[in-house]
This record gives structure tokens, C-alpha cells and sequence, in this order.
């Protein structure tokens, strides 16, 4: 693995970032748009491409908005998944390690993410790169906050 790197989402990274794939099963954990919606502008969330060298590994959607109603979307890692051949790599704490750098920087002093547990879901991950599960929203998802 060389030096990973962010980059915002845009025109030239979009087709590489749509076409990374999961292990099998795992699609199935990922949120829907729409439910996204509920909580959140998802057109003014904070998007980006992780690489390593010029191969695409990671995507993240998050959220940082001090006046959103449900604490948990706040501050908040709505869509994140990595390529399944970059999986047990660090990618994934790589990619949390921004995203908490980024909340710090904007003045929050927790990050939170919501997923469905599962043996394929992301729920061990989350745990093992410190989110302590605080409850579970109305989808029966667990809640998981991190502080920072």
C-alpha cells in the first residue's frame, strides 16, 4: 500500500468511485438514499474518494451540521464502505481518522455513525476504531458514537 490520500468527490473521480465493489454481501448494509434524506441535505454533505496511489478504495459521505435535529446526523459518518480487495488494509481507519480530523477542526466533540448489525455489516469495525454504541434509531440500526 502507498501514502492514501483524500479527494473530493467530483466529475474526474465519480465513475472510479461508482465502480469499486464490496465483498460479497455487504451491499445489503449500505443505507438508502432516500432514508439518508430524512435527516440531512445529502447535496451539502461532505464527500470523498479515498486513494491509494491511482486506485480508488474508499468512499465516505458524512455530515457536519450543528442544527440538524437528531444529534446522531450532526456530526455524522452517513455512507462509508471500502473496496473489498482493500478491506483488513487500515483504509477504513484511515478514512475515519479524516473524517474525525475534519469534525474536530469544525469544532465538534463527537462523531457518530449508524449501522445495521450483521456479520457482514460494519458494526466490529466501527467498535474497533472507537465508536461505543449508545442505542438504536426507529430502523432498529445501532447508533455509535466516537469522541473526539
Amino acid at each position: 500500500m502507498t501514502t492514501l490520500r483524500l479527494e473530493e468527490l467530483n466529475a474526474a473521480n465519480i465513475v472510479a468511485a461508482n465502480g469499486m465493489t464490496l465483498k460479497r454481501g455487504q451491499e445489503a448494509f449500505l443505507a438508502a438514499n432516500a432514508r439518508l434524506e430524512e435527516f440531512v441535505n445529502t447535496q451539502s454533505a461532505w464527500q470523498r474518494v479515498v486513494f491509494d496511489g491511482d486506485e480508488p478504495v474508499a468512499f465516505v459521505m458524512a455530515n457536519f451540521d450543528p442544527e440538524v435535529d437528531r444529534e446522531e446526523y450532526r456530526s455524522s459518518i452517513l455512507r462509508m464502505y471500502v473496496a473489498g480487495d482493500a478491506q483488513r488494509r487500515g483504509v477504513g481507519s484511515y478514512t475515519v481518522e479524516q473524517v474525525a480530523e475534519e469534525a474536530k477542526r469544525l469544532g465538534f466533540e463527537h462523531l457518530f455513525a449508524v449501522w445495521e448489525e450483521g456479520d457482514l455489516g460494519p458494526g466490529k469495525f466501527f467498535q474497533a476504531v472507537g465508536f461505543e454504541v449508545i442505542g438504536e434509531n426507529e430502523y432498529g440500526e445501532a447508533i455509535g458514537r466516537k469522541t473526539l
